[in-house]
């Protein structure tokens, strides 16, 4: 089963989790394919996704993780021992996301809430200060990140199969390109 897992302020309506949604279902996978609306609180959407698996019982995972959804792809691999492909992922989110703090609406459906301390607080305990298994992971990040710095995650994913490229950005420009390399890991 592909896990598709969307950033921060994002929803299953973004582009590359709409792209690769489709492609499952060109392909006949659809029933592979799950993509939640994650809640805004991080301990609510990691509970989210490891109960509609548990549901599931899915005979393997492995989570695509866009920015936010990289953080905690990362904290449900290093957890459950499942693979996971990071799209310019975010690397320690509870330090990121600080700046942040404050009113916000996402970008999909309108809903407006607010970024709190407890927010990080919840960022923090799901933190995962070093992979354990870099074979696990397979890393894609492009140089022209506008919101990341694609270095701390070169560093942090250090050992993992790393597809590094030149320009794009932080939605990662010509992802549908890596389709056939994610279904392959």
């Amino acid at each position: 089963m592909i896990v598709y897992l969307h950033g921060f302020n994002s929803s299953p309506a973004s582009g590359k989790a709409r792209q690769l949604g489709e492609h499952m279902a060109r392909i006949g996978r659809q029933a592979d394919y799950y993509c939640p609306m994650l809640a805004n609180s991080p301990r609510a959407a990691i509970t989210q996704v490891e109960a509609e698996l548990a549901r599931r019982h899915p005979e393997s995972v492995t989570l695509v993780g866009s920015s936010l959804g990289g953080f905690y792809a990362t904290h449900l691999a290093e957890r459950h021992g499942w693979k996971a492909v990071l799209v310019n992922p975010a690397v320690h989110a509870h330090t990121l996301l600080r700046a942040a703090l404050g009113p916000q609406t996402n970008w999909h459906s309108g809903e407006k809430w607010e970024l709190t301390e407890a927010h990080l607080a919840e960022l923090a305990a799901l933190d995962v200060p070093a992979i354990s298994q870099p074979e696990r992971y397979l890393l894609l990040v492009q140089t022209g990140d506008e919101v990341l710095d694609y270095r701390d995650a070169i560093a942090y994913y250090a050992g993992a199969t790393q597809i590094v490229e030149d320009g794009g950005d932080h939605g990662f420009a010509g992802f549908e390109r890596h389709f056939q390399t994610i279904l392959d890991f």
